[in-house]
């Protein structure tokens, strides 16, 4: 990773200042774009904006800025907010007391056209410059996983990708936001569409995919899951929010299922107090693995009797063992009808009781 300190006077940057709003903004030129499609629409408040101009009308140093460099252009990667007050003040969009930059004498001017921003300049691999915006804050707050992929491969297909899943009222957002948790406008839908989709591997599948001409994968299998869901599990309950239904599609899309009895099913477990965690039936039904029912345990004192009860002995090995040494059991599995009750438990010694969990 390369990083060169520049001195970047103000006259330079304002060169060529213009506000496309979504489209863009860019200074310098034209060769700084001053608010890349990943940043953060953030907006100075004008106390923060005012003290910006106070300190460069006071020739006070400025918090040094970063720009990543591509080729001949940069992109603002941080002082965003600061270099858009500079320019706006510098065009006349806005007034300090009553002082707007027309109003200043000329030496006034000149004295703010002329003051050194102090620039960091960043050239680098995408894994390097991944790694230095994960150091570097956005308007005072470190950026979110998948808002630091969308600054290193941004590109035609993130533009498009963005359509569908980052913008607030986004396709995805309206299509499935009782599905997913998080906010679309902070990444968190696109962030879970290419989990899904990449099987973890988000960065591998962006970097092969950035000059695609759009998203159009992305959308596709982002719907087909969502819709495969709501065929499978017709009646919606707040337990559905945030499963990673993705990866049991990926794996399961396939099997056929009888929704009706699915749901008969679903409303047993909903009302069986030994599954402590509700949203986990969903993937146990898909699955069969009851570590996602997070079945109730046996209690301490429960345990405690069971083990006076059989004097510390295993009934399977017939050994004696410390407490310690033991675990609870359900005589009769709970997936075969055994409740989590004191006439159902047995204390066994670790051995056996794993190998009992295997067989």
């Amino acid at each position: 990773m390369t990083v060169e300190l520049h001195e970047i006077l103000i006259k330079d940057l304002v060169n060529g200042y213009v506000d496309h709003q979504e489209e863009g903004v860019y200074g310098y030129g034209g060769k700084l774009n001053i608010r890349p499609k990943y940043q953060r629409e953030f907006v100075y408040k004008d106390k923060q904006r005012d003290a910006v101009i106070d300190t460069v009308r006071k020739n006070f140093p400025l918090n040094v800025m970063y720009w990543v460099k591509n080729g001949d252009n940069y992109e603002v990667l941080d002082g965003q907010q600061r270099t858009i007050s500079i320019c706006q003040y510098v065009k006349g969009h806005f007034q300090i007391n009553a002082m707007a930059w027309d109003n200043l004498t000329d030496d006034q001017q000149e004295q703010i056209l002329n003051y050194k921003l102090m620039v960091y300049f960043c050239e680098g691999t995408d894994s390097e410059k991944l790694d230095w915006f994960r150091i570097v804050n956005i308007a005072g707050e470190k950026l979110f996983e998948q808002e630091l992929r969308n600054a290193v491969y941004t590109g035609t297909w993130l533009i498009d990708a963005k359509r569908y899943f980052s913008k607030s009222g986004c396709a995805a957002y309206n299509f499935a936001k009782d599905y997913i948790n998080g906010s679309a406008i902070r990444q968190d839908f696109l962030e879970t569409a290419l989990t899904w989709i990449s099987g973890g591997n988000i960065e591998g599948y962006m970097s092969k995919n950035q000059h695609e001409p759009n998203a159009n994968e992305l959308w596709l299998y982002f719907q087909n899951v969502i819709n495969w869901v709501k065929v499978i599990f017709p009646e919606y309950r707040k337990e559905m929010k945030g499963i990673a239904w993705g990866e049991l599609y990926n794996k399961y899309g396939a099997e056929k299922y009888n929704s009706a009895e699915m749901e008969k099913e679903i409303k047993r477990l909903m009302m069986d107090d030994d599954v402590t965690k509700k949203s986990g039936v969903y993937p146990y039904l898909l699955t069969k693995y009851e570590k996602y029912l997070n079945i109730r345990a046996f209690s301490e004192s429960q345990k405690r009797a069971a083990y006076e009860k059989q004097e510390g002995i295993c009934p399977v090995c017939k050994d004696r063992f410390e407490i310690h040494e033991m675990e609870g059991d359900h005589i009769t599995p709970w997936s075969e009808g055994g409740r989590t009750e004191t006439c159902n438990l047995q204390m066994l010694c670790k051995n056996c009781n794993r190998r009992k969990g295997k067989k």
